[in-house]
């Protein structure tokens, strides 16, 4: 992972693959030079990274595999400024807030495709989410809806899969270890002088662990299902053009226990009950690129669509008790223009113009609550990136957005980075405004405990940070420390059985920190520590924000490359969160006491087709909550083999 907050390799979230001439240069001719590694993401338009003013962290999908890591969750815990919170073990519910902001405020792409999901309070629930074929994992921080409108006021979390490589490959793996688990994933991928392509399934089976803490004397266990499958490709019959699209089909089976009345703690908290959650997540997108005038004008043009469809059930028997349908269909175009104007200030420009048009729509059925309601609106977006000697780099946007049911509103942000060559410094700072419209289920839901709001307001959002990045021994090592300031005004809070906007301004502010050292070649650590102080309008700290959160990862190559080792500690600090009475009126606060997970993977390659693995997880057998009351794994085992032709 690259720990130095703006530097990063990426795909734009709009493209879904490079053309695929671009992947076939033969890299042993001497007149092909090795290209800069670029952010699109944080500029939407190519941005060398040396260049890039934003706070980004990139994750690779080499330190996945390093890792073994099986959910894309978890390699989020290693990121600056975020806190992850499952409920529960492994296919429960989870969020990850950034620098403080809601778990709703994290605007999330999986290949260009945009996976928030509105019958879901506009959230992406990462528990669905398998990491395998994951070839990149970029986040995004602070205020970003200039860029991305809504959901973004936290930052962007943009997952970009692997592409078909020359030639034609298949691969598969197979794992098993604790608590009955058995996953695996089978892959066809290639390439071509005009085209690539992948397809790939995956599936993850656990019998798992109660959901419901065993220390609330719980002991029935509650088991998950994930079964995904994708496609994705490119056509490129020339360099100025290529066609690209990409679709993802998961189903979910997911057991869960029920909220009731504790008298022992005078709360609600989890207890055993025969329930479960189906899920059926289908994401898809294509585009088509048209550069011009000799690469000087490119033009991107797509079209997504989402649809999710969930249902809770009461079993033995079986019995529907509501379903929850989202849809999202969207469509975007952009335009980039590149010039130059060398007898001026020896300046680079990049001039970015973008429509996105989406409409929303949620579908609910239950005994509670009934409604059918879509939205529609769009976003209209302008940006302009000057470079001047070099050196120094500025961005800025400005967004409008016209909406269906709330006043238009207007964001913007600026960047900016200056390197010093000399010294391998690098100074970047950025501004963001940003906002967040309520939720339909905020708007219009309601059960037998909420009724929603129809006259809530968008909330709003400032943000700014600062940082410094600092090479070191000739580049074998970096460091870089980023200061963030995050202001949410109108915040949307629970209150009594339903939600209002909190009068005031939320303050959120911290300090992230990164570290990468590679002293030798076959040795790597990276670390990570965030300090965040929350709190909302009326002082009280905000929940499910720890304080602090660090992370430490090691890794070592030997015997030639063919093994390797990974060490992984994330700690996790003292937070609160909030339980409920017997009525589900009033919220009391709870603290969660701190917790350090270490993992530890290693692997062999008994030859270039076929590798043995393993990893044990939690090795302190850590007894911990993420959320109060909803128990999690101790310490498992899991092996695995892994073939490639």
């Amino acid at each position: 992972m690259r720990r130095v907050a703006c530097a990063t390799v990426s795909l734009s979230p709009f493209l879904l693959a490079l053309p695929a001439h671009a992947q076939d240069a033969d890299l042993g001719d001497a007149s092909v030079v090795a290209l800069p590694e670029i952010s699109v993401t944080a500029n939407l338009a190519p941005t060398s990274l040396d260049k890039v003013g934003s706070a980004v962290t990139v994750i690779t999908g080499e330190e996945l595999r390093e890792q073994k890591i099986q959910f894309v969750s978890d390699a989020l815990r290693q990121v600056p400024g975020l806190a992850v919170n499952r409920t529960g073990p492994i296919g429960q519910l989870t969020q990850v807030r950034i620098r403080g902001s809601e778990g709703n405020q994290t605007k999330v792409f999986i290949d260009g495709v945009p996976v928030n999901d509105p019958a879901f309070g506009s959230e992406f629930d990462f528990s669905t989410l398998l990491a395998d074929d994951v070839e990149r994992i970029e986040v995004l921080r602070g205020p970003q809806s200039a860029l991305y409108g809504s959901d973004a006021v936290g930052g962007v979390i943009n997952i970009v899969t692997r592409t078909g490589e020359p030639g034609t490959h298949i691969s598969g793996r197979l794992e098993g270890g604790s608590f009955g688990t058995v996953n695996g994933n089978a892959s066809i991928s290639g390439a071509g002088e005009m085209y690539n392509f992948i397809v790939s399934g995956m599936g993850y089976k656990t019998d798992g662990i109660s959901v419901a803490s065993e220390n609330l004397g719980n002991t029935e266990k509650d088991g998950y299902r994930n079964g995904t499958v994708f496609a994705k490709g490119s056509l490129s019959p020339n360099e100025y053009f290529d066609m690209s699209g990409v679709i993802r089909y998961t189903s979910t089976k997911t057991d869960t226990d029920t909220d009731t009345y504790l008298p022992a703690y005078g709360h609600t908290g989890p207890t055993d009950s025969l329930q479960d959650t189906t899920g059926d997540d289908l994401y898809s997108r294509a585009q088509a690129r048209l550069s011009l005038f000799d690469h000087h004008w490119e033009q991107i043009a797509g079209v997504s669509y989402t649809k999710t469809d969930t249902k809770y059930r009461n079993l033995a028997p079986t019995v529907v008790t509501s379903t929850y349908e989202g849809s999202t269909r969207r469509f975007d175009y952009q335009s980039n223009v590149f010039f130059n104007t060398p007898e001026v200030f020896d300046a680079s420009h990049v001039v970015t113009f973008a429509v996105q048009n989406e409409e929303d729509g949620v579908v609910s059925d239950s005994a509670y609550s009934s409604f059918d309601r879509t939205v529609n609106s769009t976003g209209f977006v302008g940006q302009y990136q000057l470079s001047l000697f070099e050196n120094l780099n500025l961005t800025g946007s400005i967004r409008h957005d016209v909406n269906e049911i709330f006043e238009d509103s207007t964001t913007y942000r600026a960047t900016a980075a200056y390197f010093i060559d000399r010294t391998g410094t690098k100074l970047h700072g950025s501004f963001g405004t940003g906002v967040k419209n309520p939720t339909m289920f905020e708007l219009y839901g309601y059960t037998n405990t909420y009724s929603g709001n129809p006259d809530l307001k968008p909330e709003e959002a400032t943000g700014w940070d600062v940082g410094v990045d600092q090479q070191l021994f000739a580049g074998r090592a970096g460091v870089d420390v980023t200061y963030f300031n995050q202001r949410i005004s109108d915040m949307i809070t629970g209150s009594g059985q339903s939600s209002i906007n909190l009068p005031g301004t939320s303050k959120i502010d911290g300090v992230e920190v990164g570290l990468s050292v590679n002293p030798i070649d076959p040795l790597t650590v990276r670390a990570s520590y965030t300090y965040t102080d929350g709190h909302d309008a009326t002082g009280a700290e905000l929940v499910r924000r720890p304080r602090n959160v660090a992370s430490l990862d090691i890794n070592y190559r030997f015997l030639h490359d063919r093994a390797n080792v990974n060490l992984n500690i994330d700690y996790t600090g003292v937070q609160k969160d909030w339980v409920y009475n017997q009525s589900y009126t009033q919220t009391y606060v709870v603290d969660l006491d701190a917790y350090t997970l270490v993992n530890l993977a290693a692997s062999y390659d008994v030859n270039e087709n076929a590798q043995i693995y393993g990893r044990v997880n939690n090795i302190l057998n850590e007894d911990y909550y993420d959320v109060w009351g909803y128990g999690e794994e101790g310490i498992s085992a899991y092996a695995g083999v892994k073939l490639t032709f």
